[in-house]
């Protein structure tokens, strides 16, 4: 099934942007001699994920942890569940937790409030995306990509019912 969709960010304003992040990152830790480990919430981060942490000089881990609160919707249902935790311990480290997408804010909320308990030096937020007019809990998301309307978009690692991640760009289709 072909879904109608429109581009609303170009693969190469979202390369621009993958460098541009890195490049703010590659600034924010140059001083920190602690270990850095970026946090990966799966499955849409995967994608963004791979290309920010060829951008980014410090040596540093990656871990990812799974989170659902959409189900197979295309709402967050607000209830959100750990179906992965972290391999690795974060005590003491710098924590980049990086995402596809914030929307109500609910999850990243609760993800941050899990590995606070953790001990990590430091946490920080990096989206590539974000709905600003869907958000119920406010978040300092000290890198952040682009900044959308309450569209439902796609592509780039973000989905719909586990499909169209492969897309390179962002497209908002018509359901």
């Amino acid at each position: 099934m072909t879904v109608p969709m429109r581009v609303m960010i170009s693969t190469d304003e979202i390369q621009a942007k993958v460098k541009q992040l890195g490049e703010q990152i590659n600034q924010f830790y140059a001083n920190s001699d602690k270990d850095l480990v970026l946090i990966g919430l799966l499955r849409g981060s995967v994608i963004f994920m791979a290309d920010l942490c060829r951008t980014i000089e410090k040596p540093h881990e990656l871990d990812f942890m799974t989170v659902s609160s959409y189900g197979g919707g295309t709402v967050s249902s607000r209830d959100v569940k750990i179906l992965k935790d972290l391999d690795g311990n974060i005590q003491g480290k710098d924590v980049l937790v990086v995402e596809d997408i914030i929307d109500s804010g609910n999850t990243l909320s609760k993800v941050v409030e899990m590995l606070q308990t953790r001990n990590p030096n430091s946490i920080e937020l990096c989206t590539l995306v974000s709905k600003p007019s869907r958000r119920e809990i406010e978040l300092d998301v000290k890198f952040l990509g682009f900044e959308v309307e309450d569209r439902f978009i796609v592509g780039y690692g973000l989905d719909y019912d586990q499909k169209y991640r492969h897309i390179p760009f962002i497209g908002e289709i018509g359901l």
